[in-house]
């Protein structure tokens, strides 16, 4: 049922009304095509013609949900003046019509629909059985349908409201992973400039060549990311791929240029992984290495990936300060949480081994990665 919801949601909007037109269509046939008493109205050709007629403004309901309403609530009562066919267990069209009207019509809209169907509903009662109960019974459909398309609206902008609030912390998440490495990298060797001009001259140049091939990283990963953001999509950046393990290396590398030695080791059964999996894994990499060379004062740090059957563990360490105790997890900290949780993964932090440095270890779950990378 749930995949059947996420494949209404995505479809046409245009062949979604069309199936539900036929669906109603199929139920106002069942009169037409069940044997009836004698004593009952016949079921004609033109009276199933005209029931026909007040179904296919359905099609339309979403482009102008009054006026289907209108053309609905119209050809039910031409039904009920020049024919004398088959009843309808329940006014199917007319519920759906109403439905839509309380899901996508304007508040004065609606409250002309309101106040213009309970008369009709009255006229329409007594021109067919006058009896009371069809009267509470009708009233009791048009505002059930006309409550049920104002809760599935509230619903649905709540729904919006939420993932927004998701795209927006995985934007933030982005941004910080993105502008907190490299501004990082760029004042880790920006303050080892001025101490290679004094110490190593041939080594300033390369410094300075680093900070600006950060800097110009940093941009262009930048404007990926407010790409995305603009609301003219043909304008937009093109959107470059997401980080992946192959492009570990070349991080580890641009931070031991100026920062501590990195080490980093594979074991296991190193294998492609899905998208998502991979562009987690470099983040939490690139956090870490990134809080090692802004406040740990390490001289050392190591980044290990362990490929394991149905999970992979990334740890980094460092010989450096670890956090001071009690301290309140940053930004970065929190992002790697909500990275690996996103995955169904853990996110630990704490001393390294002996006690020295600081250790981060996220473990992803691998289940399903196969499937997933190769469809």
């Amino acid at each position: 049922m749930e995949r059947l919801t996420r494949r209404l949601r995505t479809a046409d909007p245009r062949i979604v009304d069309a199936g539900l037109a036929l669906l109603v269509q199929l139920a106002v046939t069942m009169p037409f095509v069940i044997p009836r008493p004698p004593h009952f109205p016949p079921a004609t050709w033109p009276a199933y013609a005209l029931t026909t007629l007040g179904v296919l403004p359905l099609v339309w309901r979403r482009r102008a949900p009054l006026t289907v309403l209108t053309a609905v609530v119209a050809a039910r009562f031409l039904y009920e003046l020049a024919l004398d066919g088959p009843g309808q267990p329940l006014p199917y069209e007319g519920l759906v019509a109403v439905y839509t009207v309380a899901v996508l019509s304007s508040r004065r809209r609606r409250t002309a629909a309101c106040a213009a169907g309970v008369p009709l509903i009255v006229v329409g009662v007594g021109l067919n059985t006058g009896e009371t109960r069809e009267l509470f019974f009708t009233l009791f459909c048009f505002f059930g349908a006309y409550a049920l398309g104002r809760s599935r609206l509230r619903a649905a902008r709540g729904e919006a409201e939420r993932a927004a609030a998701r795209e927006r912390a995985r934007i933030a998440r982005e941004m910080h992973d993105v502008l907190s490495h490299s501004v990082a990298m760029m004042v880790v060797q920006a303050e080892a400039g001025p101490v290679a001009v004094r110490s190593a001259p041939e080594r300033a140049e390369a410094a300075f060549d680093a900070i600006a091939e950060t800097g110009r990283e940093a941009m262009a990963q930048l404007r990926g990311i407010l790409g995305v953001l603009r609301e003219d999509g043909a304008a937009a950046v093109p959107r470059e791929p997401q980080p992946a393990l192959a492009d570990l290396p070349a991080l580890v590398e641009r931070v031991a240029r100026s920062g501590p030695r990195v080490t980093y080791t594979v074991t296991g059964d190193a294998r492609p992984l899905p998208p998502g999996i991979e562009t987690t894994a470099f983040r939490v990499v690139q956090e870490a290495l990134t809080n090692t060379a802004r406040h740990a004062f390490a001289s050392e740090a190591a980044v290990r990936l362990a490929y394991g059957p149905h999970t992979l563990t990334v740890t980094v360490t460092d010989d450096g300060r670890g956090p001071a105790p009690g301290a309140v997890p940053g930004h970065g900290l929190t992002g790697m949480r909500e990275r690996a949780a996103a995955h169904g993964g853990t996110a630990r932090t704490g001393p390294g081994p002996g006690g020295r440095g600081h250790r981060v270890e996220v473990t992803l779950p691998l289940v399903g990665s196969a499937r997933e990378v190769g469809s």
